[in-house]
Order: structure tokens, then sequence, then C-alpha cells
């Protein structure tokens, strides 16, 4: 089974990602880091209910890999959006044999955190980034239960495309959350989230 993990908002640079998402909810982000094996970086921001939201975005001090970065960040322009919701699994094995074009399975490391990534070769998920990214952490450790609390609650997560009925389909074996909403439309993301100064929408 697949279960909801983290939202993530992609950026040309973390300072431009910052500003759109304290703007746009309300809260500060706090510090992240640097995956190596992508040459990115973050800024995090933990939800209620074991969620988190990440902010990520080429890091211009790495050496850009010789491989199609992670989240299709190599060809990301323009304003900061939310481009990529993240599903857990306790087993990435048995997730990528339900779901063979989410990717293959890369192992990463940030510090004391462990997981492994399912990530296209291209770099590109199915549905135009509108199906899930799947990852297995290792151990117990977690982002979000190290992260302040930020008073702010995931309410819906909009997941538009043309072919919505499709995607739906793919998933209804795996997912079950009432929080995720198929609708059909243009390829995209949106998230409704309570913050301590009410409703905001994250797009």
């Amino acid at each position: 089974m697949l279960t909801l993990d983290h939202l993530a908002v992609a950026a040309e640079t973390l300072e431009k990602g910052r500003a759109q998402v304290e703007e746009a909810l309300g809260v500060m982000l706090q510090p992240g880091g640097q995956h190596a094996h992508f040459g990115t970086h973050n800024l995090l921001l933990g939800l209620d209910d074991g969620l988190y939201l990440e902010v990520i975005a080429i890091d211009p001090l790495a050496p850009p890999p010789s491989y199609p970065r992670w989240f299709d960040l190599d060809r990301f322009a323009g304003p900061p959006r939310l481009t990529n919701w993240i599903c857990r699994t306790a087993s990435l094995g048995t997730a990528l044999a339900e779901h063979p074009g989410a990717g293959v399975p890369v192992a990463l490391a940030r510090g004391d955190l462990h997981w492994q990534m399912a990530v296209p070769e291209d770099g590109v998920l199915p549905f135009d980034g509108g199906f899930p990214a799947l990852i297995e952490w290792q151990g117990q450790a977690h982002p979000a239960n190290r992260l302040a609390a930020s008073g702010c609650r995931l309410k819906r997560l909009i997941v538009s495309h043309p072919h919505v009925d499709d995607l739906r389909a793919a998933l209804a074996k795996t997912l079950a959350d009432d929080r995720v909403i198929f609708e059909i439309g243009s390829p995209g993301l949106c998230a409704e989230i309570e913050t301590p100064g009410g409703l905001r929408v994250l797009s």
C-alpha cells in the first residue's frame, strides 16, 4: 500500500521557492540539506499528520550529475510551483512490481536519513509528473519527526490531468486517502492547506 508522505515545490532557486511558499502559507520554512546524488538542496515545513512539505531546487554549488535529476528539475523553469507528491511504501520492490513506470530504485542518504526512491531514467514521472514519486524510508528516521510544528495541515491535494480516470485507476489498488482528489484538467497539483492564518492554497 502507498501512504502520502510529503509534497514537493520545485523552484529555480531556494530563495525564490522560500519567498513564494512563505507568502502563500504565511509561515516560515526550516533548513533542509543537500542531496549529493542529484545535486539538489531543499527547505522544509512540517505539516500535521506526519506529513511535510519541501521546496527543492538545483544546488548551484554541487557538481551536475551525468544523469537526469529527479522531479524533472533539469527542465524546470518559471515561478516556483507544486510539482510532485511523494508516497511512501514499506517495500519499494513490491510497489514497483505494481507500478513499473514509476522508475528504478535509487539509494539515497542525507546525514543519518537513508531511503530508496523510484526515479524514472529520464526524470519524468508518468502522467506528466502527476503520478506520485515512490519512496521507502530505511530505518525509523523520518524528516517530519524532526521539524517544528507549523500549525499547518493538508486538507486536500487535488491532482489534475486530462486522463485523470487512468491515473485514478492506476492507483486504485494501492492508495486510499480521502485527502487526495483527482480531477480532469490540465496537468497540475493544488494543495489546500489549513494554516494559523486560515485556509491557503498552494499550486
